[in-house]
This record gives C-alpha cells, sequence and structure tokens, in this order.
C-alpha cells in the first residue's frame, strides 16, 4: 500500500505526518517555525529518516502552508510566501527545498485551503462541491471550494482581510498590519486579547466579549453568504473551540441577512448551516494528506 506525506505549515509549527487517511498515520512531528532554511531542513529530515527507518516510499508530499503564498505554477515565486508579517518569512521557499530532496509529487497550497479539502473529503464538507471553511484562531483566513475546486485567481482567497464597520469606535486600533478594521484585525485570539487583557479561555461564556465576537463574524457569514452562496460555511481554529459562540453567531447572521436569502437551508436548518469542522484541529494536515493522495493518483 503507498504512503503519503504531509505537511500543514503554520506560523508557530510545522505540522508532519506519514499516512493513508485519518485511521492510518504511521509517523507524525511538530517540528518549531524558526528560521526557514533550518525548519525545511528539519521538514526534509522528518520524511527522509521515515524512508529509511520504514523502507517504504513516500509517493507524494502534500503542503498547506500559511501566507500569503504564490500559487501560480508559471509565477518565478510558484511555492514561496509572499508577504508574510513573520519576520524572516517574507519570500520563503517551501516547495522547492521538498522538490530537490524528493522526485515525487508536491502539491501545494494556502493553509485554510487545505484545510478546506480535507473537510471535503473526511469532515463536515463531505458530499458538498460548494462551501467555505474559516479558521479563526491567531490569524483569520477562509478557503472557498466551488463547484469542486478551490478557488483561485489572481492568488488564493484573502477572507480573512474584509473590511468591517467600527463597532467600537474609529479610534480602535487593532493588530493587522496593512488594514485597521479587516476582520482579522478585530476578531482573532490576540484580538480579544488585546481588548479584554486576557485571552479567550479565561472569558466566561458570559463576558461581552462573546457577544461582540459573535457581532464581527456574523457579519463575516452575512457577506460570505451574498457574496458566494455556499451549501455551508465551517468554522474552525482555537477561537472556534468556544462552542458558545455557534449560537450567537447563527443567531446574528440570520439578523444581518434580513429574509433577504430565502433558502430553508439557512432560514430553517441554520444549525446544520454553519458547523465546526468535523475534523477538528487536524483539518489542515489531514488536508495536505487529501492532496497528496489525489496528486499521486494523477
Amino acid at each position: 500500500m503507498a504512503v503519503y506525506g504531509a505537511v500543514e505549515g503554520g506560523g508557530t509549527k510545522f505540522n508532519c505526518l506519514v499516512g493513508t487517511g485519518p485511521d492510518d498515520i504511521r509517523a507524525e512531528i511538530r517540528i518549531p517555525t524558526t528560521k526557514p532554511a533550518e525548519t525545511m531542513r528539519l521538514v526534509v529530515d522528518f520524511f527522509r529518516d521515515y524512508e529509511s527507518a520504514s523502507g517504504e516510499k513516500i509517493a507524494a508530499i502534500g503542503v498547506a502552508c500559511f501566507g500569503p503564498v504564490d500559487l501560480n505554477p508559471e509565477s518565478s515565486t510558484y511555492g514561496c510566501i509572499t508577504t508574510t508579517p513573520k519576520p524572516f518569512w517574507g519570500g520563503a521557499p517551501i516547495v522547492a527545498p521538498l522538490k530537490a530532496a524528493f522526485d515525487v509529487p508536491i502539491p501545494f497550497e494556502v493553509d485554510v485551503n487545505g484545510a478546506a479539502l480535507g473537510e471535503a473529503r473526511w469532515g463536515a464538507a463531505q458530499g458538498l462541491r460548494n462551501f467555505v471553511y474559516y479558521t479563526i484562531g491567531t490569524g483569520i483566513g477562509a478557503g472557498a471550494m466551488v463547484n469542486g475546486k478551490m478557488l483561485h485567481g489572481l492568488m488564493h482567497a484573502e477572507m480573512g482581510h474584509q473590511m468591517m464597520p467600527s463597532l467600537e469606535g474609529a479610534d480602535y486600533k487593532g493588530l493587522c498590519p496593512y488594514h485597521t478594521h479587516c476582520l482579522e484585525d478585530m476578531a482573532t485570539g490576540p484580538a480579544i486579547e488585546k481588548r479584554w487583557g486576557t485571552s479567550a479561555e479565561n472569558l466566561p461564556p458570559d463576558h461581552p466579549a462573546w457577544a461582540l465576537e459573535a457581532d464581527y463574524l456574523s457579519l463575516a457569514m452575512h457577506n460570505t453568504v451574498c457574496m458566494l452562496s455556499p451549501e455551508r460555511i465551517i468554522l474552525g481554529g482555537g477561537v472556534m473551540n468556544q462552542m458558545h459562540l455557534f449560537p450567537l453567531i447563527r443567531e446574528k447572521t440570520l439578523q444581518h441577512l434580513g429574509g433577504y436569502i430565502q433558502k430553508k437551508e439557512i432560514l430553517e436548518h441554520i444549525d446544520t448551516y454553519i458547523v465546526p469542522p468535523g475534523l477538528g484541529g487536524r483539518a489542515g494536515m489531514m488536508g495536505a494528506l487529501a492532496m497528496a493522495i489525489e496528486a499521486a493518483a494523477g
């Protein structure tokens, strides 16, 4: 049986594994995200060591990486990170070190698109061809599947940077280095901590933080429904581990839509329209694995 590699590249750690699916993980490692050359050397070493120890050849390695990234195979910077604020990582090559070490397919995606692909194959989007996956954590990003394929245009979607109305006064300054009052500026885990002086997990369910968070996220849901008309929206990431957020977001989304979208999937079944990921925090890793399986099959 063929085995496949997966890399989920994050701003704090790179998760790597070898396996064939969620129920068959042969090896797994978490590598701290330090400088690009050091981090990618350890990623390559993990897969080399697995092949050497097991005698199994990895058939393909899927990579889902934090971004923005260049997804255009015709571009001179394909497989690289582009304008990240993370020190040292702007312009860092991700695919090239793996291609230099392994003569196998290495499909590449931005991290949230990878998570969406994992949910499509094994999670909460099985059987759907049109859906959106958001991650709300240290940052905010979203991937959209349209007619069975991840949405790519000039680059991947950057729904985390959609602009938000000012709910706290025009003078409020968030954390995004590029925009004021974008969704990522206002609704990430670090934004919650900056606003309230403590991390999200320390705030009780009845804290006013959650009503404000639901306001911002439900505005994003309204925008997403109106722009992309997905069959389902999946909300993952560390902030969404606060499960009491889901009823608030669903209720406020219906309020914002105001009955304009007359679809029973939303009006009558909002509980199954805006949902948590079926794969939990492993959606990104499983998505990278799904990418490798598909690439190896040709």
